[in-house]
């Protein structure tokens, strides 16, 4: 089947060729419908993995969180009573609290104040895997000195730059006076134009309406060989219900979900993809049935000479799948240029994925094949008598 679809393929090629212009058309517009496909799913991915790399940068193997807990951008908290009560469970080797809240960031020189997401963490305890976080840890254990996220948004002033060849940087967090001591890199996302990171006693200075034994994430360290899904369920069984315990992948997955499914965010970009997947097929349907309108006549020629329905609908699909593979190259090239400029005036971490490109690529081979499936129904009315 395979062999006999390859000795057919040179005709499909004759019949795209005899109208260069047209040719270019349809490129053209598969290209731009998997362009739009792929910066839809694009931004999709950049969105997940931005929202959760906080999630998966957590120093711990097992993590407590109030079950109503669904984004950073919104947390909830619970009793650190119920942490410390961990520590009664066999496998259990340390715990850490952490406290998440939303502040306001001056920028020195345009005076505006941005929420940028602070996270309060026990400066002799390691809460993140960060390397730039566990080198610096020791500097913010004095009042008022802060980790700032580098990779966040610039409209929070040019931080890394100036502590760069400073090693300062003086500004004013919730109207508190707070001096940068170190960097890190995580990174914007749709929750948090950026991230800092101080101690647990500056942070309740930052916020002195918090009170300390109410935390938003709980960190548990296991002792080295424990089975950690064992432990998971006898803490699961053992604790009140008024906490949560997750792994740090199911602490990310919550997070996930609630972008995914709780707002309306993904859907719009699947609608994005839908519509481009859509566009696609009709205009590479659009194509292939002028094709077919045109030379309705050698086709009727073919039936007479005993080509049958089949043989000329692997003609046309071969015609589809030529346009599927010169729609395809320059979108998949195209992008990688947009995802630049998309994370130069984002800062999301979208970059081109080989499991995005299989994804379009099989998209795009539906999308025409569809087409040229559907362009056949016109190829079957070429009645041999028309030769005559």
């Amino acid at each position: 089947m395979f062999s006999q679809m390859f000795r057919k393929t040179p005709l499909a090629w004759r019949q795209l060729m005899k109208e260069k212009t047209r040719l270019a058309v349809a490129v053209a517009g598969i290209t731009f419908a998997d362009m739009l496909m792929f910066i839809q799913l694009g931004f999709e991915s950049a969105l997940f993995d931005a929202a959760v790399k906080p999630h998966r940068n957590l120093q711990a193997d097992l993590v407590l969180i109030n079950p109503q807990f669904q984004t950073l951008f919104s947390v909830k908290s619970f009793s650190r009573e119920r942490l410390y009560q961990t520590l009664g469970y066999e496998g259990v080797q340390s715990v850490t609290p952490l406290y998440i809240g939303t502040g306001q960031w001056r920028n020195p020189e345009t005076r505006q104040d941005r929420a940028i997401l602070v996270w309060g963490i026990d400066p002799a305890a390691s809460a993140f895997t960060f390397p730039e976080i566990r080198k610096n840890q020791d500097q913010i254990k004095q009042l008022n000195q802060v980790l700032f996220d580098q990779a966040g948004r610039p409209e929070y002033g040019a931080v890394g730059d100036i502590f760069k060849k400073t090693n300062s940087f003086q500004t004013e967090l919730n109207n508190i006076g707070v001096n940068v001591s170190g960097v890190f890199s995580n990174g914007a996302s749709f929750a948090a134009d950026g991230n800092v990171i101080a101690s647990d006693s500056t942070f309740l200075r930052l916020f002195p309406e918090r009170k300390p034994e109410r935390i938003e994430v709980g960190l548990i360290t296991l002792k080295p060989g424990v089975d950690k899904e064992k432990v998971r369920s006898q803490l699961a069984a053992g604790l009140p219900n008024d906490v949560k315990v997750l792994t740090p992948e199911g602490f990310a997955q919550t997070e996930k979900e609630y972008w995914a499914n709780g707002t309306g965010i993904g859907f719009i970009f699947g609608l994005g993809v839908g519509v481009g997947f859509i566009v696609g097929i009709v205009i590479v349907y659009q194509i292939l049935y002028s094709d077919v309108s045109d030379h309705l006549p050698e086709y009727a020629t073919l039936k007479a000479m005993g080509y049958t329905d089949r043989y000329l609908l692997v003609v046309l699909l071969q015609e589809a799948l030529l346009l599927a593979f010169l729609g395809y190259l320059p979108a998949y090239i195209l992008s990688f240029g947009l995802y630049q400029v998309t994370y130069a005036a984002t800062m999301l971490p979208i970059a081109m994925k080989l499991e995005r490109a299989i994804t379009v690529f099989i998209l795009t081979i539906i999308m025409c094949t569809a087409s040229g499936a559907i362009a056949m129904r016109k190829l079957r009315s070429a009645d041999p008598a028309d030769v005559f």
